[in-house]
């Protein structure tokens, strides 16, 4: 069965660092584009960043771009999501997904998280003094 399942949340205060990790099984997730979401209280889901499978090209919001970095490790069929300068607005759940319809990252899969085909369960990202 298709698995997702996300690590490294915990709290840190504006201005730090965190890694997040996105272990896959089931599935060999480099075939495939790979996402995080992420979603804060009252807030809709929205889309961070995407990475390919096809040319490892990525994709980021306006609003992570610049602090975010999202990359993989085919061997480990593993996906991160390096995370700097922190600030109180990027405290949310955070979401791993995957594409399995897809090897090519495109603006509109960003826009619509209904379009991933599989979800991991979050961790959460705290970002406080």
């Amino acid at each position: 069965q298709v698995r997702l399942v996300e690590s490294g949340g915990g709290l840190v205060q504006p201005g730090g660092s965190l890694r997040l990790s996105c272990q896959a099984s089931g599935f060999n997730s480099d075939y495939f584009v790979m996402a995080w979401f992420r979603q804060a209280p009252g807030s809709e889901r929205e889309g961070v960043s995407c990475i390919s499978s096809t040319d490892r090209s990525t994709l980021y919001a306006d609003v992570v771009k610049g602090r975010f970095t999202i990359s993989r490790d085919s061997a480990k069929n593993a996906v991160y999501l390096e995370m700097n300068n922190l600030k109180p607005e990027d405290a949310a759940v955070y979401y791993c997904a995957t594409d399995t319809e897809a090897g090519l990252c495109r603006d509109y899969m960003l826009k619509y998280s209904s379009g991933m085909d599989y979800w991991g369960k979050g961790t959460l990202v705290t970002v406080s003094s």
